[in-house]
């Protein structure tokens, strides 16, 4: 079993760490933004999609794991649609969008926390042992393939 770790220093980073987080669940209360360390942090229950290439099959056992995100030199987090008193909420996060000066975080539903940073600095770090599921997440162009 290999967990990741990965390091992103430009966009291009950024988009292999997104492929690697689509569909992951991120409870609101596993995020923050810590404004003296200029870091915001989550925690998410990601699925596996590099142990599920080409294993689209009804009923095959896939894989999901907690993973460590954190973004470095951030000057200040915004919100859109999400309201972070609601604690226990789960999110789904669809993308990482990297822009110029931001880097956003793109969640199901419209929901959306803006990250401004100097410069693009995410570490993301897989924890704990994988476990099981039977869902793989299903996209619209996915219709059709099994």
């Amino acid at each position: 079993m290999t967990l990741l770790k990965l390091m992103a220093a430009d966009a291009e980073d950024i988009e292999t760490i997104s492929a690697c987080l689509q569909d992951s669940v991120v409870p609101i209360k596993e995020m923050a933004f810590q404004p003296k360390e200029r870091r915001f942090a989550m925690v998410a229950n990601r699925f596996r999609w590099e142990t599920a290439v080409g294993k689209h099959v009804e009923g095959r056992i896939y894989e999901r794991v907690h993973c460590g995100v954190r973004f470095e030199d951030v000057a200040a987090v915004r919100v859109r649609n999400l309201d972070l008193r609601r604690r226990g909420e789960i999110l789904s996060l669809m993308t990482i969008t990297p822009g110029e000066g931001a880097i956003d975080l793109v969640f199901a539903a419209g929901g959306l926390v803006r990250m401004e940073v100097d410069r693009i600095a995410c570490h993301l770090e897989d924890f704990d042992e994988p476990w099981p599921t039977q869902w793989h997440p299903a996209h619209p162009e996915d219709a059709g393939d099994g």
